[in-house]
């Protein structure tokens, strides 16, 4: 972010740029945001990444005042303090299948005539940093960096045009997927996208200022430090505002839900031979302007 005075100008003026996180201990995480690239608690002014207040653009606003005025007594974070999850856990993570003409390429799935949506179970929600359990008897769990969306106001049956007054912000996902139970195991992909930890959020949240351009942002990933996915949002097959018209027809989009829009070329079923993720690989992935996130893949474990 810029100085405050340089991004607030007067108390009156709100220009809607932010970077939020939320860090701490799992279950108990403060919010705090970013500002010249340092980290702050903000927790004190009684701030909470919820629903609520997503739903309503004076918390945005708020928050802005607050951290004007106490912009000389915030709390810097330690850099050894645990980064949570940037927001609650929503209602849903949505997400949207072969969205780059590429990746359809490379799995040899196929592209259907509409958006293919599935959704994450919300107990696959995970920090950014916190690692990815592989499920008990997996053998092709797999890696796709996305952009995701993060919903404000409540959308249902909105058009294109309307469509971006609902988003908040920004964020990056992995749609972390086990293949085998995507395609091999029979009924929707679903049984292979929402096993436990496959849907690390983070690390922060922009609001969707802060982003210049949705459609020109690079994405990628490296697997024990090989670059794997190197590709960009302007290789979109349907784009931000379509997919949230799109999506908006079949169910309301609440504050705090997430919507994940698809993952370039490079993934593990892409390869020659095939590489899935095994017990103690390492996964660094980011997206221009979302930061980048760093996971690494345990076996899992009875307890």
């Amino acid at each position: 972010m810029l100085l405050l005075s340089a991004l607030f100008g007067t108390k009156s003026v709100y220009l809607r740029l932010m970077k939020i996180f939320r860090y701490g201990a799992k279950g108990s995480e403060k919010a705090g945001v970013i500002l010249n690239e340092k980290r702050y608690d903000v927790s004190v002014g009684n701030f909470q990444y919820n629903r609520d207040f997503f739903a309503d653009v004076s918390n945005l606003e708020r928050l802005q005042t607050y951290v004007l005025e106490n912009s000389d007594k915030l709390k810097e974070i330690a850099d050894d303090e645990r980064i949570g999850t940037p927001l609650e856990v929503p209602s849903k993570i949505l997400c949207v299948g072969l969205n780059f003409d590429d990746h359809v390429k490379e799995t040899k799935l196929e592209q259907a005539s509409e958006p293919i949506v599935f959704m994450k179970s919300v107990s696959a929600f995970n920090g950014p940093f916190d690692g990815i359990t592989l499920p008990r008897s997996s053998v092709k769990s797999d890696w796709e960096t996305e952009l995701a969306i993060v919903i404000g106001k409540k959308a249902s049956y909105v058009t294109e045009e309307e469509a971006l007054d609902h988003v908040f912000g920004y964020v990056l996902h992995n749609d972390v997927t086990e293949r085998e139970f995507q395609i091999e195991r029979g009924g929707t992909w679903d049984k292979g996208k929402g096993c436990d930890t496959f849907a690390p959020i983070g690390p922060f949240i922009a609001t969707k200022d802060e982003i210049k351009d949705v459609d020109h942002l690079r994405i990628w990933l490296k697997l024990n430090g090989e670059l794997m996915q190197d590709g960009n949002t302007s290789d979109f097959i349907y784009r931000v505002p379509k997919l949230i018209s799109y999506l908006s027809q079949f169910m309301s989009l609440l504050p705090g839900d997430i919507i994940s829009t698809g993952s370039p070329a490079g993934s593990g079923m892409g390869k020659s031979p095939q590489r899935f993720l095994r017990d103690g690989d390492i996964i660094e992935y980011g997206i221009d302007g979302l930061g980048s996130a760093k996971q690494v893949i345990s076996a899992y474990k009875t307890i």
